[in-house]
Parts: C-alpha cells; structure tokens; sequence
C-alpha cells in the first residue's frame, strides 16, 4: 500500500465508501468552548474542499447541535458527494420545567436532555430525530453510541433493531462507536458488525486495540473507523498539562509524548502528521475522524495527512523502544 492513503475504503462489503480522512463533528456541538455559527459552517465547507467528506455525528455532541450545524452546511449539496454517520442510544427529550441540560463536556446547548434508550421504538426515534435535524432523508451509517455499560439491552432489542434498519435498506452500515476495544472485540465476534469507530485505542500512543479488537475485526471483514488519534490532544502538543482521555496526561504518557515528538522532529515530520498516518499501518482500518474546531484545523489536518513520512522514521521510533518491533507499521511501498 502507497502511503498517505487517499482512494475511499469499502466498510466491509456495504458498498459504503469513506474517504481516509473525515471530520468527527463533536466540536460542532460545542464540545469545551462556543463555536461561532459561521465558523461551524466554515468547518463543514473546508473539509468538502479538501476531500475529507466523511462526516460523524451524533445526537450526544451539543444535544442535537452539531447535527442541526452539519445539516445547515450540508444543505444543498449532492448527497451522493459526502457519507454521513450518526449514532444512537441516546434519545434526546425537551427539558422538564425547571431542568437544566446536563452539558457533558458541551457548552451553550440546545434546552434538550439526553436519556439511554436501547429500545427498537427508542432507536427508530432517535435516528428519525437525528434525520430532521440533519436534513436528510437517510445517513449512510449508524453505530450505536458507548454502549459498553448496557450489553444486555445491546443484544436483545438494540442490535436487532439496528440489524431490521439495514436489511430494510433504511441504513446501509451498522456498528458501534466507543473507547473500549475489548467491548467492541467482543461484539465483532458476537455479531453481524459491518463497521466499528474506535476512539483511542489505535494510535501512535497506545496499542490496546491491537490486542484485541483489530484482529477479529481483519478475521470477520469488519471495517474500523479510528477516532481520537492525538488521544484527546496529547499527541497535537505535548505541553505541561496536555488532556489525555479527557483528563490531565499521566507524567509517563506526557514524557513518552515528548520522545515520538523528538524523533518525528529529528526527520522533520509533524507528531499531529505521524498520529495521522500510524493507525493505516493495519489493514482492518479503513477511515480516522478527527475533530476541528476552526476551518484551519480542518486544513491542518488535511494537510498534515499528506505530509511524507519516510521509513526510516518508524524504524527509528522502534529502535528507540517508542514503538513495539511487532506493530504493524505504515511502510511505504
């Protein structure tokens, strides 16, 4: 394979393509600051220019925000130019009188809240919701969202109901989205899984997916979508105080940070370049979503995604103990 990757991927065999890189919506919504209403439109239109025209959404991010956001800058385009995902089990509800939104990270949301719904009923509600908000008549794919604490309701009522939408030809992929790769391993193996979003657990960082969720996926023919490749920010700049999983970085994870960004200097590539790249490395992956929160973001990204990494930088960071000698590496042809 030629490297940085650019022709779309099939999720398994759906007939639905993805472009490498696509644009994970939850900064839409709000997600620790305001984003001004242009700027979220700009976002939207920059990605379309630069060839990232996978978009993933879900009802979570702002509580309907960022969905309501994709859908004013997607209006008027050819649906058949850009693929679309959103995800359920959460079903959003107007407040109660008297009842403050539970932000969840969000900021300046919609006077919504959010409540688990698994149910066949609650799934076709949420997703009908998602598709007024959007302005769609359908989205291409559908994962159920961090589901990881609600298996029992997974099997029986909310992978069937997600399962009866794609034989009905309502979506064309079903999966799940979520940090935790040994909960998705787990429903790969159980299930008729077409696509998988994994958040964090394939990256230039850490390699827990390659334990466990990566090969059944390669052995069932399930595609994976990788989120959070900079690991919540750590791997887009390894200051003092740098976020991982949402939190401050553990000192260890700071330090190595700060080493795969020496080296990738050494060969004058960008750590956010190398994060971009690692996770092509494995043939189950097929697209990586990665948030923005300005039309520069975007562009950086989408630049960065080309940058040209050569060989020898992986070696290097194998030969340095950063990465395992075993990974599976981007290598250029």
């Amino acid at each position: 394979m030629s490297y940085p990757p650019c022709r779309p991927r099939e999720l398994g065999s759906t007939g639905v393509n993805v472009p490498p890189l696509g644009l994970g919506c939850a900064p839409l919504g709000n997600l620790y600051r305001a984003v001004p209403e242009e700027c979220a439109q700009d976002v939207v239109r920059t990605a379309l220019a630069t060839g990232a025209a996978y978009f993933d959404t879900a009802p979570h991010y702002g509580l309907g925000l960022s969905e309501e956001r994709l859908g004013r800058a997607l209006r008027g385009r050819d649906r058949a130019g850009y693929t679309l995902s959103t995800k359920v089990g959460r079903r959003l509800r107007p407040l109660a009188p008297g009842e403050e939104a539970a932000g969840e990270g969000f900021v300046e949301t919609p006077a919504r809240a959010r409540v688990r719904d698994f149910t066949r009923d609650g799934i076709r509600a949420t997703l009908d919701a998602s598709l007024e908000r959007l302005g769609v008549d359908a989205v291409d794919i559908v994962y159920l969202h961090d589901a990881e604490d609600h298996l029992r309701e997974v099997y029986e009522t909310g992978f069937p109901a997600l399962a009866e939408l794609r034989d009905q030809k309502a979506v064309r992929a079903i999966g799940f989205g979520m940090n935790h790769s040994d909960v998705l391993a787990r429903l790969v193996a159980d299930l008729e899984v077409d696509v998988v979003l994994c958040a964090g657990r394939w990256t230039l960082l850490e390699h827990t997916a390659l334990g466990d969720l990566l090969p059944v996926c390669e052995r069932r023919g399930t595609s994976v979508v990788v989120g959070g490749v900079y690991n919540s920010g750590l791997l887009a700049d390894p200051s003092p105080g740098a976020p991982y999983n949402y939190a401050p970085a553990p000192a260890a994870l700071l330090g190595r940070a700060r080493q795969l960004a020496a080296v990738c200097d050494r060969f004058g590539v960008s750590l956010k370049a190398a994060a971009l790249r690692f996770p092509f490395g494995h043939r189950a992956v097929a697209s990586a979503v990665v948030g923005a929160a300005t039309p520069d973001e975007m562009a950086e990204n989408a630049r960065l995604f080309t940058q040209d990494i050569p060989d020898e930088l992986w070696h290097t960071l194998v030969a340095r103990g950063l990465l395992d000698p075993d990974l599976p590496l981007p290598l250029n042809d």
